[in-house]
């Protein structure tokens, strides 16, 4: 293993609840300069529509990934043997202000995207979503994406305003900055205020998978669909934890029953392997509303598996 590449502290070198509070206990760096892969965190919730608390997301979760081990024990990748990753802080939002706060995260992954390197981003509510991908198909177009959630998040508006973390995904089909026929969405559910909610999706090309058609299922079946579906072209991967069940995570903002199971959200990540992979966000995480800290493990996980499916990660056998 070459000793060039950066590696999380392991816990037999520092006790894990010590250490660097950085994503996985990382070294940390001020740009993305030189790295293949980065974690940056995006402590946004001016964007929510009901509970607040995702601001504390991004530093909750790295806490919690202090837990996180190096090498995926089923795929057998271990990612920091032939990636350069880092963590780079954190984006300084204005918090009295959504849209000033949507043009500085905008102009941060512009900077982070003047290096060839795939952003993980730690948020956050799904607002932050919209000027990531503004940043990101810039330079590689319009994505396809692979979109975990419990809800479609097309509203046009949301008390007249057209940015919320309810308008991203019908703001980036206006902006052309995804591949409708690339888009798939999968666990949305429970209630909605017409058909039109999951509808306005399919009409603009998008596959939505309900979350009942995955109920009692391995969704690994659904991703060879994907990957098809997806082809070689980019795809970034959005992955709300509302779109697991509340059962799974409970500390989030808006809460769903009947969601997917935590296995389930883990197939889907690692059904990307194979993948034109550019960069992912784990978003929605709410830390008041779980103080165990057990929603904030399972996303630096879920986090963990996007990085595993970079391409250029080669499985390791020993």
């Amino acid at each position: 293993m070459s000793q060039r590449f950066n590696q999380p502290l392991s816990g037999n070198e520092m006790p894990r609840f010590s250490g660097p509070g950085t994503m996985m206990r990382l070294p940390s760096q001020p740009t993305a300069e030189g790295l293949d892969a980065c974690f940056v965190g995006i402590g946004f919730d001016i964007g929510t529509s009901n509970r607040t608390g995702t601001r504390f997301g991004p530093r909750q979760i790295r806490q919690e990934s202090s837990m996180v081990r190096p090498y995926n024990m089923w795929t057998r990748v271990s990612p920091f043997d032939s990636l350069q990753v880092a963590d780079i802080g954190d984006v300084a939002i204005n918090t009295f202000n959504l849209l000033k706060s949507i043009d500085i995260i905008e102009a941060a992954y512009d900077e982070i995207m003047a290096h060839d390197v795939a952003p993980f981003t730690l948020g956050g509510d799904h607002t932050i979503v919209l000027p990531i991908l503004r940043a990101l198909a810039k330079k590689h177009g319009p994505l396809g994406v692979v979109h975990v959630d419990a809800h479609a998040d097309v509203n046009d508006t949301m008390f007249d305003e057209k940015i919320a973390h309810g308008t991203p995904f019908r703001r980036l089909v206006e902006e052309r900055l995804v591949d409708p026929k690339r888009v798939v969405q999968i666990g949305l559910r429970t209630t909605g205020y017409s058909a039109e909610d999951f509808d306005w999706p399919r009409d603009q090309g998008f596959r939505v998978v309900q979350a009942e058609e995955c109920w009692y299922k391995s969704l690994a079946p659904l991703m060879v669909e994907v990957r098809e579906q997806m082809g070689e072209g980019a795809v970034y991967i959005s992955f709300d934890i509302d779109g697991l069940d509340p059962a799974y995570a409970p500390g989030t903002g808006t809460c769903e029953p009947g969601g997917l199971t935590s296995h389930q959200g883990i197939e889907i990540v690692r059904g990307c392997l194979g993948l034109n992979v550019i960069g992912g966000d784990l978003v929605e995480v709410s830390p008041p509303y779980d103080p165990s800290g057990n929603t904030a493990i399972l996303a630096a996980n879920l986090l963990f598996e996007m990085l595993c499916t970079l391409p250029g990660v080669a499985p390791r056998n020993a």
